[in-house]
């Protein structure tokens, strides 16, 4: 095995170019792995020029081509297609006040899990876990649900079940970094070659949990004082990617405080199979479920079937997703736009070149 077939990569390598995993980006430069080890990279002006969308940019996990250089920075050429990616909506123009149009932002990607980590604490959120693994879902990724913190609660058995009923296919696990419980449940998903992405709120114990399993510091968790002890602190502050001693990677990312779902209709109906289900039940294939004879959700309502929190919950995703869709097809309409006038300008550079 090579060392970047151990990194994941298993594609073909074209004559000329030097295939590399992106391990570290801040802004325009990154730190690659390849077969001549780790170098730096920047992307080649043309690569900057091709691409039409923020998210055609290269993060953390990709796979990319480079024109190799022995004496400085190597250069981007070429994104390699992704196997999976996390996405989530970029808010910031929309919040400075610009036009209202929302970005994608791709967080990871080339992972085989998604590891949503969550404090047993007081960042227990049921709703806040939900919109995790609605985007999780979306990105190809297996989710599974890392409850830490466990030290630091007598029991945690309640909160296991609340995920356990909203999410009966997603495997769960309470573990605590500090006292080493529950780690052993973990090997399974630490398999040479295999990329894992940590995702959660900031000071849940993601740098922690990627510094027992590397069994080092990689990662520099400050000290909390006892009574704040539930908030944590952090310093990760850029995306970065650390192999472990078994093999397996690690895309470690900063807290995300807010998650905007973005093109999450895949992954909304995985996650409310049984809600979307009802509807071929209702009477009338144009229901609202609002008072129409023969609904089948507002019986399911009414006979317990179907909590009015679950259903809250699946109507207020598809509503953030509308929301964020709407607002985001400006970007995908100007980015096609976009590309046709960049193929119609090739197209007439070339048609001059042969006229002469």
């Amino acid at each position: 095995m090579t060392a970047l077939q151990a990194y994941g990569y298993d594609g073909m390598i074209p004559e000329g170019f030097l295939p590399a995993r992106i391990t570290e980006q801040h802004r325009e430069q990154y730190t690659v792995i390849t077969e001549r080890g780790d170098l730096a990279a920047r992307l080649k002006g043309s690569f900057m020029r091709g691409a039409i969308v923020r998210a055609d940019m290269p993060c953390v996990g990709d796979f990319v081509l480079l024109q190799y250089n022995d004496s400085g920075p190597s250069m981007i050429t070429e994104l390699l297609p992704r196997r999976t990616k996390f996405s989530r909506a970029d808010f910031s123009g929309h919040l400075a006040g610009y036009a209202k149009h929302i970005k994608e932002q791709v967080v990871a990607a080339n992972f085989d899990y998604v590891f949503i980590l969550t404090s047993l604490n007081r960042d227990f959120n049921i709703h806040r876990i939900l919109r995790y693994l609605t985007q999780a879902r979306q990105s190809g990724g297996q989710p599974v649900v890392i409850l830490t913190k466990a030290d630091l609660v007598d029991d945690f058995t309640s909160q296991i079940n609340e995920v356990k009923t909203a999410a009966p296919d997603v495997p769960v696990h309470a573990i605590s970094s500090r006292a080493g419980y529950g780690l052993d449940a973990l090997a399974g998903y630490l398999q040479p070659g295999k990329t894992i992405v940590f995702l959660g709120m900031s000071g849940v114990g993601k740098s922690s949990l990627l510094n027992t399993l590397a069994d080092e510091e990689v990662m520099t968790v400050k000290e909390t004082r006892k009574e704040d002890a539930s908030k944590g602190q952090h310093t990760t502050t850029h995306r970065q990617l650390f192999t472990l001693p078994q093999g397996a990677m690690v895309i470690d990312t900063p807290g995300m405080r807010e998650l905007g779902l973005l093109d999450a209709e895949e992954g909304i109906s995985i996650g409310f199979g049984d809600v979307e289900g009802l509807f071929a039940q209702c009477r009338f294939s144009d229901c609202r479920h609002t008072n129409e004879p023969g609904c089948a959700i507002r019986a399911a309502l009414e006979s317990g079937t179907l909590t009015p929190v679950r259903w809250e919950q699946y109507q207020k995703q598809q509503r953030e997703n509308k929301y964020t869709d709407d607002r985001s097809a400006y970007h995908r309409e100007d980015a096609a736009h976009w590309k046709k006038h960049q193929i119609h300008v090739r197209q007439h550079m070339k048609a001059n070149m042969r006229k002469k």
